[in-house]
């Protein structure tokens, strides 16, 4: 524990931190670029300092994803999205410092409780993990997508449609089966797909701005300004839902565990279960604090439960901790069971790390909150033209292309007249994250079972899973039912 406490491990993590703010809260920066841009630099430092900066720029970038996302409805990360809820909705309230302090403490409680069962459970999740095959992670993926249709606001059946628009989006590009070219029209910029950063970054950036230049006043700095939040009128409205927080927390872990569910699907998980056991259900997408609360307790829990695999088992649990292990072989320390054998001292270390970056997210969370408040005194020109500027930069920083950036513009107008329609873009930017995975696993147990489609629909967790989506779907239709005919009784 001394060793972390030197200046020449506290300095650089911090300032890693620090950077994982500034990442996070640029759309079009994740977390995923901000570890890759800190490895080189650990290479020259030691182990425990080198892992000090990856777990804290991870942490902090997550949780970083929220503040625009809160305040102008672009989503730093992937992970953030949820928070375009009911976060965005605080925020046009002149709420949105308050939904920001409650995201920054429920992140780091949140992660506390993640590192915590990944010490006490790791083995015991990991193993878990490890079995799911191809037709677990199909209906996993399906499960996922149709979270995000059932918890955003509108009608279901279109929260589905745009959970299918976002899947046929993601078959655009090269098969990796059969190597065919599909919708690409003989554009060599789209054989490789379209990313899903500039996709989200015209969803959710270009279509706001879009909306405002209308003359709607839907951005945070038209509408929190001057509001003023201390950390002790948050900690009362916390502890109100401190087994929601807890909850939310253990299902993002577990979530976390599964290689590549991530943190975005574990968000949308604690959102979706947060919602349908709420007693006031109805009030989710306008300003509930538990939407708040559930997403961002879930999401840095996340990112401590991809450490299971990754450490028991030497399979990273998401992009990050791919990197992560690379990094670990580079200072010597060889992921796997016997790592908790013979390197009590190593795992020891990242644990402590872990747990100390949950403590100094809060005062690094709260300089990046108190940073991008300034922005709220800006005139509404003037930021509608850097929400323009950021996310044409972010868009073309992911391949320095400027077919991205169209990409960008396109789907800026499509997010426009989607919303338009009452239709939610949310469920389309998942449908193009999860689509691959969906497609992939589907076809690859398909190829296992020579076309027999019976092992999805017969394996013990597949039937699980099934039974979670009927229960879902079904589940709230069938109690008002009942409620009904009581009443009528």
């Amino acid at each position: 524990m001394s060793e972390l406490l030197q200046l020449s491990v506290l300095l650089p993590w911090i300032l890693a931190m620090l950077l994982g703010i500034f990442v996070g809260a640029t759309p079009g920066l994740t977390a995923t670029m901000a570890v890759a841009l800190i490895v080189p630099i650990s290479y020259h430092m030691s182990a425990t300092a080198g892992l000090a900066m990856i777990i804290g720029v991870s942490f902090t970038a997550i949780f970083a994803g929220d503040i625009p996302a809160t305040w102008l409805r672009i989503p730093g990360t992937p992970a953030s999205a949820a928070a375009t809820l009911d976060g965005f909705q605080l925020a046009r309230k002149r709420r949105g410092n308050f939904a920001l302090m409650i995201d920054l403490l429920c992140s780091s409680i949140g992660g506390i409780i993640g590192v915590a069962t990944l010490i006490v459970i790791a083995p015991q999740l990991a193993k878990f993990a490890l079995k799911f095959g191809d037709y677990e992670y199909f209906w996993l993926g399906v499960f996922g997508l149709s979270m995000s249709a059932m918890v955003t606001m509108g009608q279901t059946s279109k929260g589905l449609m745009a959970a299918v628009i976002g899947v046929l989006i993601s078959t655009v590009g090269q098969d990796v089966v059969s190597n065919a070219h599909r919708y690409t029209f003989d554009n060599i910029d789209a054989l490789a797909g379209l990313h899903f950063i500039p996709v989200m970054i015209g969803l959710f950036g270009v279509a706001e701005v879009l909306r405002n230049v209308q003359g709607e006043q839907t951005l945070g700095s038209s509408s929190g300004t001057g509001e003023r939040t201390s950390f002790l009128s948050t900690i009362p409205e916390i502890w109100k839902r401190k087994w929601l927080v807890v909850k939310s927390a253990l299902l993002g872990t577990i979530i976390g565990a599964l290689p590549g569910a991530g943190a975005d699907v574990a968000a949308w998980g604690a959102y979706g279960l947060a919602k349908t056991t709420s007693k006031d259900s109805e009030k989710f997408g306008t300003g509930a604090v538990d939407g708040v609360v559930a997403p961002t307790s879930a999401n840095n829990a996340a990112v401590a439960g991809a450490w299971i695999p990754a450490l028991v088992f030497g399979v990273p649990g998401d992009a990050v901790t791919a990197i992560v292990l690379g990094v670990l072989m580079v200072h010597g320390i060889r992921p796997g069971p016997m790592l908790f054998e013979e390197g009590g001292a190593q795992i020891q270390s990242i644990f402590s790390v872990a747990l100390i970056t949950q403590v100094l997210l809060i005062p690094c969370g709260w300089l990046g909150i108190r940073a991008f408040g300034l922005i709220q005194m800006l005139p509404r020109r003037v930021v509608l033209a850097a929400v323009l500027v950021f996310s044409t930069v972010g868009a073309y920083a992911i391949n320095n292309s400027m077919f991205d950036v169209g990409v960008m513009v396109a789907f800026g107008i499509v997010g426009f007249f989607l919303e338009a329609c009452l239709v939610p873009v949310v469920p389309l930017i998942l449908g193009l994250i999860l689509g691959p995975l969906v497609e992939e696993k589907l076809r690859a147990g398909l190829i296992a079972s020579s076309g027999d489609f019976t092992p999805f629909l017969t394996r013990p967790i597949c039937v699980c899973l099934i039974a979670l989506l009927v229960l879902a779907f079904a589940g709230k239709p069938a109690l008002r039912l009942l409620q009904r005919r009581k009443s009528e009784s």
